[in-house]
């Protein structure tokens, strides 16, 4: 689920595997890595173990990312530039 929390900053919410929520920051995930539950990895070095499957922590993600118009941006700057020479 994708929600707005105090502040005003969009984040994503997954399950521990001990079933609370936990909110994320969505711009600190650096990595997934799925075994049995899926361990997340943020650019703090904090790893987070939640239910979901990383398909569906991706698609969370790229959710989020359009809601805050960082896909559309990223693919009109792709559009816009000139080819390498």
């Amino acid at each position: 689920m994708i929600s707005l929390s105090t502040g005003g900053v969009y984040m994503i919410t997954l399950t521990r595997i001990n079933g609370q929520k936990v909110t994320v920051n969505a711009l600190l995930i650096e990595l997934v890595e799925e075994a049995a539950d899926s361990v997340i990895t943020l650019t703090t070095g904090n790893k987070i173990v939640v239910k979901e499957k990383t398909a569906d922590i991706v698609s969370l993600n790229q959710q989020f990312l359009q809601t805050i118009g960082l896909v559309a941006a990223a693919q009109k700057i792709e559009h816009t530039k000139e080819p390498l020479r």
